[in-house]
């Protein structure tokens, strides 16, 4: 596992480093046996190039800022909406950052409403330190991937101009996505976005919650939410401790070298607590980004494989966040925040988050 920042810059950047780990026999962040992220033929998260540099081609114009910025006004509207029917007592996890994520990635990727409720356990089922056993895990990827290939057939049959049918354009009329590509590249966008949104909203309110003078600062200055979204991203980081590599041949970090054939782990999270990059690292403080010349986070990755995502994932973060400082700036925790547990999966979380809004 490589912990400081430059060597997982330096480990995220090599050409060495290969997300090819189908091969029998190499590690896995599964518990148990079974089917991980790490099998999934297709999807753009284990392909090296150059078929990574084509998919990745494909679709870094789908997540432009300019793109992103046509979704904002409805994902402020959702959160507003959801907002609106708290009077009294609510969890933050699933009242709102579980049914904010579900919505505003079924509102992107053009999904019905009524079929949003199976998306939290097909991809709990999927996370690495799911509890479920082999034949659940793959009868829930199964059940999703199957869901996912109906959904793609709706949108030829009836198309608009939401993501889906992007990519299904891609597809059809470039002949630049193969099907498999085009099934696993929706099943990826509907766990990553409906789980990630989720999870840091849920870390984000919790944490600045718990450093009160962080959300007073916040509603007396909605103007920091960027910069308050970026520490929680480095902070708290989505998702898990990042993605194992094989190393085709020997990378030379700053601490050493990988040898070839060697799998390691890059952990972002632990390079954004890297003392030497950002001092004090364990204290949260949202104007830290506020500061000229402090180094980027990791959250995303870094290098050939930075998180497409990231564009739509800040922006569903930042109204998320906003909504509630601006609606909801009296917002307290009914317990004591020491007392709330937190999940044990891959998107380690509050299992709960009762809060009241006056």
């Amino acid at each position: 596992m490589l912990v400081r920042y430059d060597d997982v810059i330096a480990a995220l950047t090599s050409p060495a480093s290969s997300r090819r780990l189908a091969r029998p026999g190499l590690p896995r962040m599964v518990r148990g046996r079974g089917l991980g992220i790490d099998d999934v033929a297709g999807v753009i998260i284990n392909l090296d190039p150059p078929d990574h540099t084509r998919y990745r081609r494909i679709l870094s114009g789908v997540f432009s800022r300019s793109q992103v910025e046509r979704w904002r006004g409805r994902t402020a509207g959702i959160a507003n909406e959801l907002v609106d029917g708290f009077t009294g007592e609510f969890d933050v996890v699933a009242d709102y950052a579980l049914q904010l994520s579900s919505r505003v990635i079924c509102h992107i990727l053009g999904v019905p409403q009524e079929r949003q409720d199976r998306f939290h356990d097909w991809t709990d089922a999927f996370l690495p330190t799911s509890e479920v056993s082999v034949e659940a895990r793959q009868a829930s990827y199964g059940a999703f991937r199957n869901y996912v290939a109906e959904l793609i057939a709706s949108h030829r049959s009836s198309p608009g101009n939401d993501l889906i049918d992007l990519l299904i354009r891609a597809h059809d009329h470039d002949d630049r996505l193969t099907e498999i590509e085009l099934i696993n590249t929706v099943f990826m966008l509907l766990a990553a976005g409906h789980e990630t949104l989720t999870t840091m909203i849920s870390r984000g309110v919790y944490r600045l919650l718990l450093a009160h003078d962080q959300w007073d600062a916040l509603v007396t200055d909605p103007g920091l939410v960027e910069p308050a979204v970026e520490e929680i991203l480095r902070f708290d980081g989505p998702g898990s401790y990042g993605l194992l590599r094989l190393a085709t041949d020997d990378i030379v970090v700053a601490s050493g070298v990988i040898p070839a054939g060697r799998v390691m782990l890059p952990n972002p999270y632990a390079a954004d607590h890297d003392p030497s990059v950002f001092p004090d690292p364990g204290r949260f403080d949202i104007r830290r980004f506020t500061t000229a010349g402090v180094s980027p986070h990791l959250a995303f990755g870094h290098g050939p494989h930075y998180c497409l995502g990231a564009n739509p994932a800040r922006m569903e973060l930042q109204e998320g966040l906003r909504t509630l400082v601006k609606r909801l700036p009296n917002l307290r925790p009914v317990t004591a925040l020491s007392e709330v547990e937190w999940t044990a999966d891959g998107n380690h979380r509050p299992a709960r988050l009762p809060v009241l809004p006056n």
